[in-house]
């Protein structure tokens, strides 16, 4: 079977809600990363087989088939075609697992991945306020269950005897290592700031004044009581992310050179009233697949839905903390949900390029009680 690559990954910095992206469309955030990865890798549009992009709450400025419309947006030839998938927070995580299964098949030379969402234009939880997604058949086989990621957060915390400090000092110290990634360069080679909106060149979300005080003060969000706050969940935010998968010949036949390659992508369910807990299961099933030790592994992304999710993962694999989401993560840069397993990934490969990282994981919770896991190796 052939080998799928990455060769170029890029993002837009990621803002606050009703922050500075407040006012740019879907399309056109996407459009933008688009044509960014073609201008750094001088590929040409015709190239590419097909664009399979992530977008979670498909509703109004996100109601379309947005890959398909942002590759038009982008003025790339009609006969380009393009997809959007919906894994929930997983989907352009899930959008570069199936762009590698098109490719190692063999169904595709070239791909874009990736992935959008505008949650200042398009709010959370949308497409629910009209029917009841669950059904009566779901909803009779776990009576009681709301399905909702904050009680699965509240839950997390009770099954892992996480205290409210222990959620707290994650997240601030998720702020102190997103703020010294910044100011040390750590994410300026991938990022891809809009023309249009000149001064926004940084992830927005960092708090630099955070403090465990100011934590503590939150009021709990979701229960009385509980643990779980505004200040260790992810930010709502807006962002966008495309990254170039195609085979090591095709990638010499254009020029390109390979910066990781996608060496085993597993996805697993888990329980779906809990929610989140699915990072779990597919990291074992992925080490299992891969042959590769855990401690073999050099850096880790387990996304930051919640503080709960990174932290009830540690727990249960015995991983290495200090390599564990080593730039930060969602709780202090945000979380657009269609957009971040593109931008986890993003984040992942550059950081493993900078340092010449051998393999790195990446696991992402979806709502559902679903997680795509994906082993990646540096190419030398």
């Amino acid at each position: 079977m052939r080998e799928a690559v990455i060769c170029e990954a890029v993002r837009t910095p990621i803002g606050r809600r009703n922050g500075a992206f407040a006012e740019v469309h879907a399309v056109d955030l996407s459009a933008h990363v688009l044509n960014t990865v073609l201008e750094r890798t001088g590929l040409s549009a015709d190239d590419v087989d097909d664009v399979v992009w992530g977008c979670v709450t498909q509703l109004g400025d996100q109601s379309g088939n947005v890959g398909r419309f942002a590759l038009l947006a982008a003025g790339w030839p009609e006969s380009v075609p393009g997809v959007t998938i919906n894994r929930a927070c997983g989907s352009s995580h899930q959008a570069i697992e199936f762009a590698a299964m098109g490719v190692m098949s063999g169904r595709y030379d070239l791909v874009v991945a990736g992935g959008v969402e505008t949650m200042s234009r398009v709010p959370l939880g949308a497409t629910r306020a009209v029917g009841q997604p669950y059904g009566p058949l779901m909803s009779g086989r776990y009576p009681g269950s709301t399905f909702e990621q904050g009680a699965g957060a509240e839950a997390m915390a009770v099954r892992w005897s996480f205290s409210r400090q222990q959620l707290d000092e994650f997240s601030l110290a998720s702020h102190g290592k997103a703020a010294a990634a910044t100011d040390a360069g750590a994410f300026a080679a991938q990022l891809a700031p809009l023309p249009s909106v000149p001064d926004f060149r940084v992830d927005e979300g960092i708090r630099r004044d955070s403090s465990l005080e100011k934590l503590a003060g939150l009021k709990s969000a979701f229960a009385e009581g509980g643990v779980v706050t505004a200040g260790n969940s992810s930010q709502i935010s807006d962002g966008a992310a495309a990254l170039v998968v195609t085979t090591p010949e095709r990638a010499a036949e254009r020029g390109l050179t390979p910066v990781a390659r996608l060496h085993t992508g597993v996805v697993a369910g888990d329980d779906p009233t809990m929610v989140l807990s699915a990072p779990i299961p597919a990291t074992a099933k992925l080490l299992k697949r891969s042959g590769v030790p855990l401690e073999d592994i050099g850096v880790y992304e387990v996304n930051e839905a919640f503080a709960t999710v990174p932290l009830a993962w540690l727990s249960e694999t015995g991983a290495d903390p200090a390599k564990l989401n080593p730039l930060g993560g969602a709780v202090a840069v945000g979380h657009p949900l269609g957009a971040s397993g593109a931008i986890l990934m993003t984040r992942l490969i550059h950081h493993m390029h900078d340092n010449g990282i051998r393999y790195g994981l990446q696991a992402i919770c979806e709502a559902g009680g679903t997680a795509n896991a994906t082993l990646v190796e540096l190419v030398a």
